[in-house]
């Protein structure tokens, strides 16, 4: 493969920070490479370099001479004084671009709704987004560089931005370089990975999945080896502790030895971790939206944003939802934690309810942005009990990455993704038992979004979560559900693809909704007339029998799986990693037998039309 473009020994100092510290990389033909790495640590400034935006305080960076880079800022960096059309193509003829095919399929798949003769300053953030990804990918470029390019974009801008790459060049033709944190899109185009960390850049073959699991090994590697090493770091700590007599006939080159041994401990990587908090008890009732009608908010004359939909979340539901920007995704919520009233229909709240919402922007911290992050969680509380453990504030807020220095950092100085890990926390330490959340990946980055996954993953109220996300909603939500902009919800058993395909049929159609399927509630319950299934009175007899008899069993098999996790837990910390694989093998089973239930559960739901 030919070399396109490389960086030699690069550093690059901030103040008395390294970000980068001799670096060298390059990028060949055929290179589809996704960068990840904590925010801060470099991947936008390496990206610069490449780009020859940016200048290193040491190394160089050197291409082929006839190598064509297109770069996307993460910032806006459109002129807002031009109209769409001027923006993207220029002073050219429309029948200079009209007549390429590949621009027309940009055109078509990037700003087809955006109108081509409104000025760029009225646009909103996704639409802005979109018109500068358009006026790249129409241009021929060797190699493209992407920063935050899925920033704003929603599942189908996503999608459709991963097809076009999968099929902008040949297999061993032209190269990309892309920093963004949506896992599912860098599993999709790459086939490396740069992790950036501690001043240098490690590389991994394969996408977003591979690079956990060759991360994970390295990290158990390492593991092994700092445990040999602490092993012999207690023999030399207990040879030099032999009485001070003893300790002046060893040679002078062995207490040297162990002194430097001793001081090599290298420092741990910054670990973001979440901790499960308690909730408050969650009855049986949580939150139901009956028949609800919302009338568009600008009051638009016969305009509904909802039109006579039924939403009921069980104790536990774990709902995830997508839709289009502005079908109402942020309304919705609004709507079930109480801040706006529908037209009309119901909203029934349970007697035991705490609910706790995490906002696109974040605008709760700004009361508070004059204080310190350690003492916007001591305003909640000042100790904590997590897993049986009592935390200090302090202790629970270096959990969630803030070190001892940055715990005294004023909100009103905290980054995007810092902010949102803080709100986070506040909102769990104020133990709700409904957590919403609206878009909670803006901003952070792969490291802490795992982490977020897994304390969700353990979340034991009910959960609600927007996003465009689908690797987070895959992970963290058990059913999805659909606003296609027609004023309904529709259930998707088929998950985000199912949302994909009905959004395909619209557009093919010509729908402002479109898509098939009945709308339903998170519990199974229509919110509009179903159509019949076609079943017979005894087939739906004996479907509603299997219903009952399969959550009978989900039921026991979800009491078995917390057992299971339990003494996993406990085997862990003993360290008894053969039972734990025995344990583990169990699980597994259980999770298959969990699977298969699920699927009758579906087919039982079918019969009876639900």
């Amino acid at each position: 493969m030919a070399h396109l473009l490389g960086g030699e020994n690069l550093t690059v100092s901030f103040a008395t920070r390294t970000v980068l510290d001799g670096v060298t990389l390059g990028l060949e033909d055929g290179d589809r490479i996704g960068m990840v790495g904590r925010n801060g640590d470099g991947k936008s400034t390496l990206m610069r370099l490449l780009a020859l935006r940016a200048t290193p305080d040491f190394g160089r960076v050197t291409k082929r001479g006839d190598v064509n880079v297109g770069y996307l800022d993460q910032g806006d960096v459109l002129d807002n004084d031009l109209t769409v059309g001027a923006a993207i193509v220029g002073d050219r003829a429309d029948h200079e671009w009209a007549a390429n095919a590949k621009i027309r399929e940009v055109m078509g798949g990037l700003v087809g709704d955006v109108d081509w003769h409104a000025n760029v300053h009225a646009l909103s953030g996704g639409q802005k987004r979109r018109v500068a990804l358009a006026k790249l990918l129409i241009e021929d470029h060797d190699v493209i560089m992407l920063d935050e390019p899925t920033n704003h974009l929603d599942v189908e801008g996503v999608a459709w931005l991963a097809r076009h790459l999968k099929t902008r060049w040949r297999a061993n033709q032209g190269a990309f370089l892309v920093v963004t944190h949506d896992r599912w899109f860098l599993d999709e185009v790459c086939n490396y990975t740069w992790e950036v960390h501690d001043a240098m850049v490690d590389m991994f073959d394969g996408g977003y999945a591979a690079y956990v699991l060759a991360r994970a090994e390295r990290d158990r590697m390492a593991a092994v080896v700092e445990g040999k090493r602490q092993q012999l770091v207690k023999k030399e700590l207990a040879w030099l502790r032999r009485g001070a007599p003893a300790r002046t006939a060893k040679p002078k080159f062995r207490i040297e030895a162990a002194n430097d041994l001793i001081a090599d401990v290298p420092d741990p990587r910054d670990s973001v971790a979440l901790s499960k908090m308690a909730t408050a008890r969650l009855g049986k009732d949580v939150l139901d939206l009956e028949n609800v009608t919302l009338d568009f908010l600008d009051g638009e004359d016969g305009q509904k944003l909802f039109d006579n939909i039924t939403l009921r979340l069980a104790p536990g539901e774990r709902l995830g939802l997508v839709g289009v920007n502005g079908a109402g995704k942020s309304t919705l919520l609004k709507l079930l934690n109480g801040e706006i009233q529908p037209s009309s229909g119901k909203v029934k709240r349970g007697k035991t309810v705490v609910t706790a919402v995490l906002t696109q922007d974040v605008k709760e911290l700004d009361e508070v942005s004059d204080l310190r992050v350690i003492e916007v969680i001591e305003r909640e509380k000042r100790s904590f009990s997590v897993g049986g453990k009592e935390f200090t504030a302090g202790q629970l807020v270096e959990q969630l990455g803030f070190t001892k220095e940055k715990q005294w950092t004023p909100v009103s100085d905290l980054s995007g993704g810092e902010r949102r890990r803080l709100q986070l926390l506040r909102l769990l330490v104020g133990e709700p038992n409904v957590l919403m959340l609206d878009e909670p990946t803006n901003d952070l980055d792969t490291d802490t979004l795992a982490a977020v996954e897994d304390v969700l993953d353990g979340w034991p109220g009910t959960l609600v979560v927007v996003s465009h996300d689908r690797y987070l909603l895959e992970r963290v939500t058990d059913n999805q559900m659909a606003l296609l902009g027609d004023g309904k919800l529709r259930g998707l058993p088929g998950g985000v693809d199912q949302y994909l395909e009905l959004r395909e049929a619209a557009l093919a159609s010509g729908a402002v909704g479109g898509g098939s399927g009945a709308p339903t509630s998170a519990s199974g319950g229509s919110s509009g007339a179903t159509a019949p299934s076609g079943a017979s009175e005894a087939e739906k007899r004996e479907a509603r029998k299997d219903l009952n008899r399969i959550d009978r069993q989900l039921g026991k098999i979800s009491q078995q799986e917390e057992k299971l996790h339990t003494q996993m837990a406990a085997k862990s910390e003993s360290g008894d990693f053969d039972a734990l694989g025995e344990l583990n093998a169990k699980l597994k089973e259980l999770l298959d037998e969990k699977e298969g239930l699920e699927l009758e559960w579906l087919e039982a739901a079918e019969t009876l039309g639900e």
